[in-house]
């Protein structure tokens, strides 16, 4: 609690200064760090892009995850080596992601873009350009990350009771209908999990965005993050940006409130209660 507490009160009470690491002599400015947020345009753009990417990320990621989960469910030597291969993302830091994908878009030497030259694409912008840079980021992100979907959902395939499918088999159902009354109802707990994390991680997304283009182009991928990042140590008005990070503290802690109401909910559903 001390360790979580201290940063928290600290970030809070420095953003009722003008602290900058230019200086060492501050003062306090009371509300006018966020009254200055609040009347700035490039607040409302770092918070649009932010909800936008994390929707993104995390519907993109959250789909794929529990397809992929799905169609890996059964025990076979064929799944078993799948479920390797797709667990190496998690392995590989940010950074180095998108270290990768860069050399996979290169317009030179890009595998990717040797893909699509084949379908008549040629030089396609990737995240030099600011109608695509954000298709770029959450595709980065989704290699990375998809994996950790694929994981609960698969954990929770394999925690669930086999007599009811069993059941449903001898009577007939189909594979729609089972996944439809039986597999996606006792799956929402561990989806619910996987959306918790996922969305708190990619609405404070920083090293993919960072890594890729800083922001950029212009200013196509600045979220809240980022903009906090660059105003607090490119330009050293630590009060300033310590504002930007507390509103994007209160939108994870009530998204987090949200997920989590519900799967309460859910459960207390189930048990009849």
């Amino acid at each position: 609690m001390i360790g979580i507490l201290i940063p928290f009160i600290l970030a809070i009470f420095l953003s009722f200064t003008n602290y900058s690491f230019k200086s060492m002599h501050w003062r306090f400015v009371g509300v006018r760090n966020w009254t200055d947020m609040l009347t700035n345009v490039d607040f409302y753009h770092a918070l649009l892009i932010t909800l936008i990417y994390a929707v993104s990320a995390t519907v993109v990621q959250m789909v794929l995850g529990t397809v992929i989960a799905l169609l890996l469910k059964k025990d076979t030597l064929y799944s078993k080596v799948l479920k390797v291969l797709f667990t190496f993302p998690l392995m590989v830091a940010p950074a180095i992601a998108v270290l990768i994908w860069q050399l996979m878009t290169s317009n030179t030497v890009g595998v990717l873009e040797k893909f699509l030259n084949v379908f008549g694409v040629f030089n396609f912008p990737w995240a030099s350009s600011y109608k695509t840079s954000m298709f770029t980021a959450v595709l980065i992100d989704t290699w990375v990350n998809t994996p950790f979907i694929l994981l609960l959902v698969l954990a929770g395939i394999q925690s669930l009771p086999k007599s009811p499918f069993e059941a449903a088999q001898v009577d007939g159902a189909s594979a729609w209908f089972t996944f439809k009354t039986l597999t996606f109802p006792m799956l929402k707990p561990f989806m619910y999990i996987a959306l918790l994390f996922r969305l708190m991680a990619a609405l404070q997304e920083f090293g993919v965005i960072f890594s890729l283009s800083k922001g950029g182009p212009g200013d196509s991928l600045m979220n809240i993050s980022l903009t906090a990042y660059m105003t607090a140590f490119k330009y050293s008005r630590v009060g300033v940006a310590m504002p930007y990070l507390l509103v994007l503290w209160v939108i994870i802690n009530y998204s987090a409130k949200a997920i989590v109401n519900r799967q309460r909910k859910l459960a207390r559903q189930a048990q009849g209660l």
